[in-house]
């Protein structure tokens, strides 16, 4: 429930965004080398974090989002170290990378091996190569250690009544809530999984859910007569797996941008660290005021004790929503936490990011945070996953996330 509440936008969007159809590439098996401090061998080893995480590991998005934000503070660890003279910073990041993904991800290590062996081949065997290892070691081991306790997987459960009361979260055809430990994990960054909680939904008798119930039975309908072909579209396009998304996107920016290798695992250890941190602050809201979906909401809005709300007993959604409570809504918390820190570190209007998606086969052009964050406001509503309340909660978490995350642990420095 916050202050600030985005616009319910029932007509077409006010301006257009660039929409591009691309061929998507896959990630080699065995990259090559690149020359010393070449930010390309960071990319690479994001893309094969993804694979192995998300890919072989079927970790689901909130989870793959943490394992990343390990994966890429351990890299950027290693190139800071080495690049103060630690040794040769581009075998730092692959070493890194490489080891603690074999660490949580054990079953992929053949695969990981072969594509550090690859790599490494091409780098020359002296003492800056070897420097580069240990210090690569280093910050891989430091952080497998500091993170031993932290949480991940523990037996945590959603607990319910055996009548669930009007308002809270009950299975809605896709399972149990997901990784329910996700809230009660260590951040990698903020202090605390409540430091930037929201204060979770509206009343059900208010005139806020009553509009928000409203808004969502008439947009996200899977037989909507109010959400237009093009609206469709934009929903479609945010029920993509967003972590890859933006895996992808800050890939190609690098690229686009010309990045040097500090700068690209600066982003990547910024944005990743934002997100995963988000997440966590999203679950323990979701954990603490497991809300119900608005399929749930719509269905039974007889039993809400709103006035204002009509039960619609076969209403269905656009897509299936994911199986978790409504407020607040994921895909808001890490998409917020990613806009935000792209501009704080490249300033209003610079995100430049050129997201695709896999559902629609098209690609968008963002250069501002709030286009981006208002589309996927819009989107989630559109898809009937959420109430405009647990967008709005999402984009106050993952503002505060990434703000503190920037502003006390990653800010570029002036060269």
């Amino acid at each position: 429930m916050t202050r600030a509440r985005t616009a319910r936008r029932q007509g077409a969007a006010a301006a257009a965004l660039l929409v591009l159809t691309v061929t998507p590439t896959a990630a080699a098996a065995h990259p090559p080398a690149e020359p010393p401090g070449d930010p390309g061998v960071v990319l690479s080893w994001n893309a094969i974090a993804w694979r192995t995480i998300g890919v072989e590991g079927e970790k689901p998005p909130p989870v793959a989002q943490l394992y990343l934000g390990m994966v890429s503070t351990a890299v950027y660890d290693a190139v800071v170290t080495a690049e103060d003279g630690g040794g040769a910073s581009d075998v730092a990041a692959a070493t890194a990378a490489h080891d603690v993904l074999v660490h949580w991800f054990p079953a992929s290590r053949a695969a990981l091996d072969a594509d550090y062996d690859a790599w490494l081949g091409g780098v020359p065997d002296d003492e800056v190569r070897r420097n580069g290892q240990q210090v690569g070691a280093d910050a891989a081991a430091a952080l497998v250690a500091a993170r031993a306790d932290d949480g991940r997987d523990a037996p945590i459960t959603l607990h319910r009544p055996e009548e669930p009361p009007a308002g809270m979260w009950v299975p809605t055809g896709t399972g149990e809530m997901q990784a329910p430990w996700l809230g009660f994990t260590e951040p990698l960054f903020v202090d605390s999984p409540e430091e930037f909680a929201t204060d979770g939904p509206d009343p059900l008798e208010s005139d806020e859910y009553a509009a928000d119930l409203a808004e969502v039975a008439a947009m996200g309908s899977a037989t909507s007569a109010s959400r237009s072909a093009e609206q469709t579209d934009l929903a479609l396009f945010w029920s993509d797996n967003p972590v890859r998304q933006y895996q992808d996107a800050m890939r190609e920016r690098a690229v686009r941008q010309q990045m040097d290798i500090a700068d690209t695992v600066r982003m990547f250890a910024a944005v990743n660290t934002a997100g995963a941190d988000a997440l966590i602050t999203c679950w323990r809201v979701k954990y603490d005021t497991p809300f119900w979906r608005p399929v749930t909401g719509i269905q039974q809005a007889d039993r809400d004790g709103n006035p204002a709300t009509t039960a619609d007993p076969a209403w269905t959604s656009l897509r299936p929503a994911p199986p978790y409570p409504d407020n607040p809504s994921g895909h808001g918390c890490v998409s917020s936490a990613v806009a935000e820190t792209l501009e704080e570190l490249y300033g209003r209007g610079q995100v430049d990011m050129e997201i695709r998606s896999n559902v629609t086969n098209t690609t968008r052009t963002y250069d501002d945070e709030e286009t981006w964050l208002d589309e996927v406001t819009d989107a989630r509503i559109w898809l009937g996953f959420h109430f405009r309340d647990a967008m709005d909660d999402s984009r106050e978490i993952g503002r505060g996330v990434a703000d503190a995350v920037v502003e006390d642990g990653f800010r570029p420095t002036v060269r």
